[in-house]
């Protein structure tokens, strides 16, 4: 940087530093000043702080970065708009950050901490920056920009405890004596994106509470402490969304309350572990039909239920034969397969009852080689069998989608397969690289095709419409998708 005297007369005298005003108020840089050039002040310079900066100990609205050397400025003179431009040590962006510096040599708290995630994201991991700091130094009505040399300041972001993953435990998985479900997390640092997801079922009274990795890497499940076992402040909570804990006295143990889920269903719970809050949605759970259609195979994953609520769903075919089902969970599981009450037979509604309490028979259609609409209520625990109007639904050669990935490309609809055992509804495993639009059609063509104003993000299930629809909006991602050209349902599950 260009050196040029700074009056003659500083540079012979014992110079002493007239400190400028602490306020943070008067930073301003005033527009009179050069910004292109600065001169150099013997004796004039900064000194980083000899300790690194941890800001979770710091407590104040500021933290001190470096002090000034003390020089002798003429009668008069003043120095304010100190300030000190950062990058980061290692190179990796060239993009200066500058932060306002006070006359005790501090910068806000809050900036920095911004600068130093901006620089290398929000991981706790001690940075260094290299900064090079600058005064105006102002006397006989000019100012002069002042260069105070080149510091490194080495400092740790605020941030909570993070593990690399998690696990929900509670009722639902007898608590540590069962497997505890794992949530599914991104591949970016977990700083970055402190955000974390699982979907479980859930009995009625249902209590829980999150293990984080590291428990399971000390191989205690149960560790207590700041980066141990997490739950709620109130024990028996039961607030669908709230604040998490690990150093709540609300049980006799010492550690975090149990949070509570009132009532049986399939839910979604997110957490976010940089502000330690979680929100839980009951959403539709998965159910698979295994029955005679497919010779009773219990990997079949072709005949997945239509939900149409969280707790209601249904299956549209040509029946000709018996079935059970069970949720995805338990897929191939024959204890967690639900069927009919013994000895009921062919009854057009009835109780849905478990393998696994005293076994269940096979629900039985009311008549076979008729088209029939099978519904379950996972909530009343009942089925239902309706008879359709029509017994001679339309046929269509091929049903395919369509949309923005893959350029609503006329010509190369991705078709889906037909599922064995069960006429009108088609299967297809779909990969979708960006976030888009699309829609089912018929025969490859526009004549008949359905569609809902509907984000498969918000809701992964639906009934399209042929009536010129809107289309179906899809986030990235890869997909099982189902949909039934009798009743235009449609269900996309996600790997």
């Amino acid at each position: 940087m260009k050196k040029i005297l700074f009056l003659g007369g500083l540079l012979v005298s014992a110079l002493a530093f007239v400190s400028c005003d602490d306020d943070f108020a008067d930073w301003a840089n005033p527009q009179s000043y050069p910004q292109e050039e600065s001169v150099t002040l013997p004796g004039y310079t900064a000194t980083a702080v000899t300790m690194p900066i941890d800001l979770a100990a710091v407590t104040a609205d500021s933290v001190q970065v470096l002090t000034l050397s003390q020089a002798t400025l003429p009668e008069g003179a003043t120095v304010s708009n100190n300030r000190i431009e950062l990058l980061p040590a290692d190179g990796s962006s060239t993009e200066k950050i500058t932060l306002d510096v006070d006359g005790q040599g501090r910068v806000a708290k809050a900036e920095l901490q911004s600068t130093i995630e901006t620089f290398y994201g929000k991981r706790p991991t001690a940075r260094t920056m290299s900064g090079q700091v600058y005064s105006n130094i102002i006397t006989n009505g000019q100012a002069f920009l002042v260069d105070a040399g080149v510091i490194n300041v080495t400092a740790t972001p605020e941030a909570p405890f993070i593990s690399s993953g998690y696990y929900i435990v509670g009722n639902m998985t007898d608590w540590f004596k069962g497997t505890p479900i794992s949530f599914s997390h991104s591949d970016a640092d977990v700083y970055d994106d402190p955000v974390f997801t699982v979907t479980f079922s859930a009995p009625a009274d249902c209590y829980w509470k999150i293990v984080p990795q590291s428990n399971v890497d000390r191989g205690d499940l149960e560790y207590i402490g700041v980066d141990g076992i997490i739950g709620v402040a109130q024990n028996g909570d039961d607030a669908m969304s709230g604040t998490l804990t690990t150093t709540s006295n609300s049980t006799d143990d010492g550690g975090p309350g149990a949070g509570r889920i009132l009532n049986a269903g399939f839910y979604r719970m997110t957490i976010n572990m940089l502000d330690y809050t979680y929100t839980i949605e009951e959403v539709a759970a998965t159910y698979y039909i295994v029955g005679a259609m497919q010779g009773w195979s219990n990997t079949d994953k072709s005949c997945a239920f239509y939900p149409s609520s969280t707790t209601v769903q249904s299956y549209t075919t040509q029946w000709n034969g018996d079935l059970k089902f069970w949720p995805s969970s338990d897929l191939g599981n024959w204890d967690g397969a639900y069927g009919a009450e013994k000895g009921v037979g062919a009854v057009v509604s009835g109780k849905i009852v478990s393998n696994a309490s005293n076994g269940a028979d096979n629900i039985v259609p009311p008549t076979t080689g008729e088209y029939y609409t099978f519904t379950i209520d996972m909530g009343t625990m009942t089925y239902t069998w309706t008879k359709c109007a029509d017994q001679n639904p339309a046929t269509y050669s091929t049903i395919g989608v369509i949309g923005t990935f893959n350029n609503w490309d006329a010509e190369n609809d991705v078709n889906m397969t037909a599922v064995t055992g069960a006429p009108h509804n088609w299967y297809v495993r779909l990969t979708i690289d960006a976030d888009g639009e699309l829609k089912f059609r018929a025969n490859d063509d526009w004549a008949v095709s359905w569609g809902e104003a509907n984000n498969i993000g918000d809701r992964n299930y639906g009934k399209g419409d042929t009536n010129n629809a809107p289309n179906i909006t899809v986030p990235a991602g890869t997909y099982d998708v189902y949909f039934n050209d009798i009743t235009g349902e449609y269900i996309f599950i996600a790997d």
